[in-house]
Parts: C-alpha cells; sequence; structure tokens
C-alpha cells in the first residue's frame, strides 16, 4: 500500500466527532456488508482496502497480516478511529476472538438486542448508508448522528 501518497485523499472522507472520545466516520463508499471500502492506487492497478485496516496503517505504521481483523469496541461499522493506542475503537484479533466479541454483545444472528435484532445484511447496509449520507449532508450534528449511530430512524414518527 502506498499509505503516504494516501494520506490526504483518506482523511478527506472521515468525519471526525467533536467529543474526545467520540468514533471518527468514513463517508466514503459503503459495501454490501455495510462495512466501508476505500481504493487505493498499486503499481499494478488499484486494490479496495477496508479503510479500518488504513486508518491502522496510517496511525501506526503497522500492516496487519490479513488473517488478522480489527474488533469494533464502539461497533459502528463505519468508525476508522484505529490508533492503536488507549483511545483506538479498533483492536486487532484473530476470527475467533471477534466471533466471541459479537456473541458477547449480542450482535449476531440469533441476537435479542435491540439494535442488532431482525438487521438483515442489506438492512445493515442501508443502516450505514444513511448515516455515511447524513454525516456528508449535515457534517456531525449531534441531534442526527447520534440517533442513526443507535440504530434509530430521526424521521421516524414518535408515538406521542
Amino acid at each position: 500500500m502506498s499509505a503516504p501518497d494516501e494520506s490526504g485523499r483518506f482523511w478527506s472522507k472521515v468525519i471526525k466527532g467533536p467529543r474526545e472520545n467520540d468514533c471518527w466516520l468514513w463517508t466514503g463508499a459503503v459495501g454490501d456488508d455495510g462495512y466501508a471500502r476505500y481504493w487505493i492506487k498499486t503499481p499494478t492497478g488499484q486494490q479496495a482496502v477496508r479503510p479500518q485496516r488504513f486508518a491502522h496503517l496510517l496511525l501506526t505504521g503497522e500492516q496487519l497480516d490479513p488473517d488478522t481483523k480489527l474488533m469494533h469496541s464502539c461497533d459502528i461499522p463505519l468508525c476508522v478511529r484505529a490508533t492503536g493506542g488507549p483511545d483506538s475503537h479498533l483492536f486487532p484479533g484473530t476470527q475467533a476472538e471477534n466471533l466471541i466479541d459479537r456473541s458477547q454483545k449480542r450482535r449476531h444472528a440469533n441476537a435479542h438486542s435491540w439494535r442488532w435484532h431482525g438487521v438483515g445484511r442489506a438492512n445493515f447496509a442501508a443502516q450505514s448508508r444513511q448515516l455515511r449520507d447524513a454525516l456528508k449532508e449535515h457534517g456531525w450534528d449531534d441531534s442526527v448522528i447520534r440517533p442513526l449511530m443507535s440504530g434509530q430512524d430521526p424521521d421516524a414518527p414518535t408515538l406521542f
């Protein structure tokens, strides 16, 4: 990866929340799985990479092994806050550790967590795109962004 050449273009697609421990959210492409995508130039053309992994490379200098996963402590698929330090929202781990984390947080298909229950792949991707589009339209407006990050639709009518 040509990290130094891509740094400015990469960070132009990230909006950092105003609070000290807020997510840094991706505003670029979102795949069908609801996770971010980023295209980098390589000597042989272009390559799609996960922005989380690219942020990790830019901020820590560490090129992760392809089998190493980056696990979200914040559970926001568009978050790229991969500083490598205690303020990071992304931490390297194995696939087994990632599955245990997912299960403990009740983010699996049979989960009963209100945020994840019944959310299929298409809906998961739609939620990520809705969050991304809101960021691009409004910037980090807490009244719009925080409900979307918690899985709520800010345009849904209230009961009272």
